[in-house]
């Protein structure tokens, strides 16, 4: 009996990841939803191959680009996620949630009631609405898996472990694309040397995110929501290669070590499969990168960002939030050539020691209209501010 499955943000770096894994197995899944915003042609692409029946595309001139185009069968197009309820009638087995950004949040929460379990692959939902998550993923009985390579490496180590067995749990960060950049050069990086990530492949959010390395503030975030641990357990190591993806040492004394290659398709295929104990093909054993496993702490000097993490407390809070938020439209803002690198930093800094946003580390995550609300007003203040 084929798996039942649906992919939000299909057309993105992580879905389209996705699709070419099914691609090799068809016979054994059958797409129910497909979702993506302004790529319709890469949508139409992937739904005539899969003959997917429900489609959900928010970018409105997409939304009737996409009604005009021909299918061989039958085809349910909808322009928003209200539709859900529609397409949905028994549970299904697996969702993908890769939307990127804060729009990702609230599709999330809404279609854990749908499926058996999900797999969320969007740093802006788990930072933003992981307690609304989490209280879906109870009320419906779904089972979650992440798959953010960190997350899922810890998620993977953990295996029986219980959580108070971990002494500290360690995340790598290559660095990323200006590693190898000295600081004073910082000001004058282009939007070119800021997306072209050494290791990786990724969209130009993600990728600034790694330059700026806000990429670990989240997933340190992240990874306190997701295993309910305190900030003093987390800490990031600077790992150039990207071969390894977390250490993980427990009070036992015994420390376990994951790695594998610079391939997201290695998570999302054990997100998929699970304990099915199916084979995905990669790389041999890289001896060479084993034998030069380079680790060092993260220069705060050149890399400022990460004394954000500092500025936290352990208890959510809708700081978190705004960071996620902030950033977003900062980088936004450095995409439009409207600020300089620097500057995506330096603004976030001076706006979390504004006393307004100081007193929302005391303050709890709201509802999905607080959060948007917040995300109104939060781009507002930070175009008021560089204007």
């Amino acid at each position: 009996m084929k798996k039942k499955i649906a992919i939000l943000g299909s057309t993105g770096s992580i879905g389209k990841n996705l699709i070419t894994i099914l691609k090799k197995d068809k016979k054994n899944f059958e797409i129910i939803l497909l979702t993506g915003s302004k790529n319709y042609k890469e949508l139409s692409k992937q739904a005539k191959f899969f003959k997917v029946k429900n489609i959900i595309i928010i970018n409105k001139k997409s939304y009737l680009k996409f009604k005009k185009i021909k299918f061989s069968h039958k085809i349910n197009i909808f322009n928003n996620f209200n539709s859900l309820n529609e397409i949905f009638k028994n549970k299904i087995d697996y969702v993908m949630s890769s939307i990127s950004g804060i729009n990702g949040l609230e599709p999330t929460i809404k279609i854990i009631k749908y499926t058996k379990k999900i797999a969320i692959a969007n740093k802006e939902s788990i930072i933003c609405g992981w307690h609304l998550i989490k209280r879906n993923l109870k009320k419906f009985k779904t089972t979650f898996i992440p798959v953010d390579s960190e997350h899922f490496s810890i998620f993977y180590s953990l295996n029986e472990n219980d959580i108070s067995n971990i002494e500290k749990i360690y995340l790598t960060a290559s660095g990323g694309p200006l590693n190898n950049i000295p600081k004073k050069k910082f000001k004058s990086v282009k939007i070119s040397e800021a997306i072209n990530h050494p290791n990786w492949k990724m969209g130009k959010k993600i990728s600034i995110d790694s330059a700026t390395m806000m990429n670990k503030v989240f997933e340190i975030i992240e990874a306190k929501k997701i295993f309910n641990l305190n900030y003093n357990k987390l800490d990031i190591l600077v790992h150039p290669s990207s071969y390894i993806h977390a250490i993980t040492k427990f009070n036992d004394g015994m420390i376990k070590i994951i790695a594998h290659d610079t391939n997201m398709r290695i998570p999302i295929f054990n997100s998929l499969y699970d304990k099915q104990k199916k084979i995905i093909k990669t790389d041999k054993l890289n001896l060479r990168k084993l034998n030069s496993l380079n680790f060092k702490k993260v220069d705060t000097d050149k890399f400022p960002s990460i004394n954000i993490i500092k500025k936290l407390q352990n208890k959510d809070s809708l700081l978190e939030t705004i960071i996620v938020l902030a950033n977003d439209e900062l980088v936004n803002l450095f995409l439009l050539k409207k600020i300089n690198f620097n500057d995506i930093i330096k603004i976030l800094q001076n706006l979390l020691n504004m006393k307004e946003f100081k007193e929302y580390n005391q303050k709890k995550p709201g509802n999905i209209n607080t959060i948007i609300s917040l995300d109104n007003y939060i781009r507002k203040k930070i175009n008021k501010i560089i204007h």
